[in-house]
């Protein structure tokens, strides 16, 4: 049977504590902060992807997911990223988030992905309502959909200071021709696309293109969909992995992912506070270099 997730977090994080971690992060560093290239503003490098929100409004449901917003934030996370295909995630979102009180602490990000033009505002107006707030940080464009008509709209919103960035997404290589002649011709804030040691395509074309035009890259699927772990095994971490502070194979492909010289963010999906206390500490302790990557790289290569 495939080890999940859980059953790969080893080392100290594996069985730290809530108020554990918050020690560890200290001793280990600061959390990473990077840039925004079109504005300068400071981001954390830790996001969080809410694919897995959808719950019913049950208090059992919604406690797990409530208590890992509540780590999140506690840790200086920045981004949530959500989306309304992602079924009840926005509703859930806009709750939790103000029970807690920390929707304005928090760099929310949305899209949009209507086909048909007289579809897209009024769907971006019920993201707003059901995340229960008047603006979003950033919307971006889903899957490349209805692009042409949406970039002028978002554009508006812009000005109109209902959105402060404007970004676009894919985790589909088949899109990869068409988005770069996208990020080429239009000006975005940022770009949201798939990159891991499985998934190194974007890293050919798209990311250099993303850091020459000044465009913030947030990576999705830094686990490979969580496939890397089936593939992984019960391998163990390398040596060589803890002079770059890795304790668990989540915090080596984290690690990769933000390393890469393009990367602003990265959004693994985090449903339990156990998780969100093993992710930071990729971002609190020193990224690999280049020479590193490549042992990276190699080692996956070679399992």
């Amino acid at each position: 049977m495939p080890l999940n997730r859980r059953e790969f977090t080893i080392g100290a994080l594996g069985a730290v504590t809530a108020s554990g971690l918050a020690s560890a992060g200290t001793t280990a560093g600061k959390l990473l902060h990077r840039p925004i290239p079109s504005s300068g503003e400071m981001i954390p490098v830790m996001g969080l992807g809410t694919n897995r929100y959808s719950v019913d409004e049950s208090a059992q449901a919604r406690a797990p997911l409530k208590a890992t917003l509540a780590r999140f934030h506690a840790l200086g996370g920045g981004m949530i990223d959500t989306a309304p295909m992602y079924r009840r995630s926005e509703a859930v979102l806009g709750d939790l988030l103000g029970e807690l009180g920390i929707y304005d602490e928090i760099f929310m990000a949305t899209k949009t992905d209507r086909d048909a033009e007289a579809e897209t505002r009024p769907q971006m107006e019920r993201s707003l309502v059901r995340l229960k707030s008047d603006n979003v940080d950033l919307m971006q464009i889903h899957n490349l959909k209805g692009w042409k008509h949406t970039i002028p709209m978002l554009n508006e919103w812009k000005k109109e200071g209902r959105i402060r960035y404007t970004g676009i997404t894919t985790s589909r290589s088949r899109q990869y021709d068409e988005l770069e002649t996208i990020l080429k011709a239009h000006d975005l804030d940022f770009l949201q696309i798939n990159y891991s040691l499985e998934q190194r395509e974007s890293a050919e074309r798209l990311l250099p293109l993303a850091e020459d035009r000044g465009v913030a890259v947030i990576i999705n699927r830094a686990f490979g969909g969580g496939r890397i772990f089936d593939a992984v095994g019960d391998t163990a971490l390398p040596d060589w992995a803890t002079e770059f502070g890795c304790e668990s194979w989540a915090q080596f492909l984290l690690k990769y992912a933000l390393s890469h010289p393009a990367t602003t963010v990265v959004i693994p999906g985090m449903t339990k506070a156990r998780y969100v206390d093993d992710n930071f500490h990729a971002a609190m302790t020193r990224m690999p270099d280049a020479a590193e990557r490549k042992l990276m790289e190699a080692f996956y290569d070679a399992l």
